[in-house]
């Protein structure tokens, strides 16, 4: 796996952009389209992001949606033109969430949950992808596409995970009430202390991955507390974190599936449970693979 970012905000003229030798003695510049012409070899690897930086590694945005029919065009509308692919976990929706998918991105990989409940769709999507990068991304329309390109940043910078947070510096939330912020402030606590982690958000959906991770870490929950496993996983296998500021916005249709203190609950139960297992305790393996969980279509 080989990746490659390099931006450069002096005047974009191939002649006089810096070049660098690539593992088979290609010529890189720092400008997207000048790259692909010179490399065609690895054309194919790279993704335009912008006139002055390019990204190597696909990406795979991962969304899971059960009845997000209305929403799923906001959603689409932000996702980057450069990502290698969208991977659609349906929860059984009543509604036209998948016509509405295929008929806004023709080559969107719809996956049909199994099983139910936000962790097993993500178990089940994050087993389809074929990207380098994996991309959580919510189906409501709070998640705004445009950042996905920090998140990659973060991780193709040296992070193994990047975590979304609302909370960090240049981050927020339109999204939440008073409750629900005091009981992930009060978890979060819970878990940097717990675990030695730094983290400022807790309980958000949007965060990137190296594919990679998932052999170092298993997954074995269906809720919402997905999210809160992950994130304690990711600290117990040492790997390392960065936080990306995020903004939540509301969302755009329907109602949300959240409930304060059952799911709250739930992720204290993880917490709880994490704590009792050493680190390295768990067998890693390649999370979702060969579970039929999920069957694409």
């Amino acid at each position: 796996m080989s990746s490659f970012v390099r931006p450069d905000s002096r005047e974009q003229d191939p002649s006089n952009a810096p070049q660098e030798q690539g593992a088979a003695g290609e010529t890189i510049t720092s400008v997207a389209d000048e790259s692909t012409a010179r490399i065609p070899a690895l054309s194919a690897h790279y993704r335009a992001v912008s006139p002055n930086f390019a990204i190597a590694p696909p990406v795979s945005v991962v969304i899971p949606a059960m009845n997000e029919a209305e929403n799923l065009p906001y959603v689409f509308r932000t996702l980057p033109d450069w990502i290698h692919e969208v991977v659609l976990v349906d929860g059984n929706s009543t509604d036209d969430t998948v016509r509405v998918a295929r008929e806004l991105r023709p080559d969107v990989k719809v996956v049909k949950q199994v099983g139910k409940g936000k962790g097993d769709a993500l178990i089940s999507g994050f087993a389809a992808c074929t990207g380098d990068i994996i991309v959580m991304v919510d189906a409501d329309g709070s998640a705004d596409g445009e950042e996905i390109v920090s998140y990659v940043s973060a991780l193709v910078g040296g992070a193994d995970f990047a975590k979304g947070s609302r909370f960090a510096n240049g981050g927020g939330t339109d999204d939440m009430t008073p409750v629900r912020r005091l009981g992930n402030r009060a978890l979060c606590g819970i878990v940097n202390r717990k675990f030695g982690a730094r983290y400022t958000d807790l309980c958000y959906g949007y965060n990137a991955f190296w594919k990679h991770c998932l052999d170092k870490i298993v997954l074995d929950c269906s809720g919402f507390e997905i999210e809160t496993l992950i994130n304690i996983r990711i600290v117990k296998a040492g790997l390392r974190v960065q936080e990306v500021p995020s903004h939540e916005y509301n969302r755009i249709h329907g109602v949300s599936n959240l409930s304060a203190v059952r799911d709250g609950i739930r992720v204290l139960k993880v917490i709880l449970k994490e704590k009792a297992v050493p680190r390295g305790h768990r067998r890693p393996q390649a999370v979702g693979l060969n579970t039929g969980r999920g069957e694409a279509m």
